[in-house]
């Protein structure tokens, strides 16, 4: 965040300087009018410049390098007909010639619409694409079922989809009803508030205070533990949590500082992270179905991409480039 301070005092200097370049420069035009008014004018300058200030001090969120993205898939890995063959689930998806994904578009970071070409790009959206490039030799031969936290697990015991890419966190409890290939991707919790909040500076804070969840995440759990005193508030999803914190019905929202993160740098200036992260480690898996011989077939896909880079720039691309961290994570160790 100390990146986004320094650009807001930058422009709001800028534009200081900038206006009282303007003001010099009309100094003919003023000796014309009478002091008053020209102490008015100038008022109404500056208050005008202030306001258009404020509106520029928020950086512009960093859009993804779609010709990078793009360009990343095409050239991505495709499976041989013997390892397809070797796995029911692969050669499933194979003869209908189609990937069906359960997963979101609204994920700015890992799963986001864009409406200009109906392009989905991010993290998430990057690997079923590769993943669908991987089985049927084209990347773009998928179909998006939207989920959110409560219906990942109806999707695919329903075999409405053949796999889910959605921030997934691995737990026990899923993996009665489902199972993950991964984990490729691992973050933990942290606590989101509006910004110049300061009376939350993190969990320890949250004893007494109304907070946000997504029901069907492993929040309310993670809160049962860390903040017992808190009052726990349960949303369907992200874009709910977020509302109620910013219409003040909730003090704070607490999920994977991953999704938080996500939410700052589409919304720069709306909120903060309070504290540091908490929690044991998430990890982020591949929903399939219960005892899919997909799993292995999955994985043995991830582990391609990771020994050969395209994990890593993947990674850069969707997030690193965006959000301005630049050492590339280590791929977590595959199950």
């Amino acid at each position: 965040m100390r990146n986004l301070k320094w650009l807001k005092k930058s422009t709001a200097l800028l534009l200081t300087i900038a206006l009282a370049g303007s003001l010099a420069a009309c100094g003919s035009k003023a000796d014309e009018a009478p002091a008053a008014e020209t102490t008015q004018e100038t008022e109404a300058a500056a208050e005008e410049t202030t306001e258009d200030a404020a509106a520029a001090e928020e950086p512009v969120a960093a859009e993804i390098d779609k010709d990078a993205f793009d360009a990343l898939l095409a050239e991505g890995i495709v499976a041989d007909d013997a390892d397809i063959a070797a796995s029911e689930w692969a050669t499933a998806v194979k003869e209908a010639g189609v990937l069906r994904v359960g997963g979101t578009r609204t994920s700015f970071l890992f799963s986001q619409l864009d409406e200009t070409d109906n392009g989905i790009r991010g993290f998430d959206a990057g690997l079923y694409q590769l993943l669908a490039r991987y089985i049927l030799g084209d990347e773009s031969k998928y179909e998006l079922t939207q989920v959110d936290s409560s219906t990942r697990e109806s999707v695919l015991t329903s075999d409405q989809v053949d796999a889910v890419f959605a921030t997934y966190s691995i737990t026990d409890a899923r993996k009665e009803v489902i199972s993950f290939a991964g984990p490729y991707y691992t973050s933990k919790q942290a606590v989101l508030v509006k910004a110049g909040n300061t009376d939350i500076t993190g969990v320890d804070d949250l004893a007494g205070k109304i907070v946000a969840t997504q029901s069907g995440s492993t929040g309310p759990d993670i809160l049962a533990e860390y903040a017992p005193e808190a009052t726990v508030q349960e949303f369907a999803n992200d874009q709910e949590a977020r509302t109620a914190l910013e219409q003040g019905r909730v003090d704070a929202y607490v999920t994977d500082y991953t999704l938080l993160l996500n939410a700052i740098v589409k919304n720069p200036g709306v909120y903060e992270i309070a504290g540091d992260t908490f929690g044991p480690e998430d990890n982020y898996g591949i929903g399939l179905p219960l005892d899919s011989d997909g799993v292995a077939f999955v994985n043995d896909f991830l582990k391609k991409i990771e020994d050969n880079g395209t994990w890593a720039q993947l990674w850069k691309i969707s997030l690193g480039d965006r959000t301005g961290i630049e050492t590339v994570p280590e791929a977590p160790v595959i199950e």
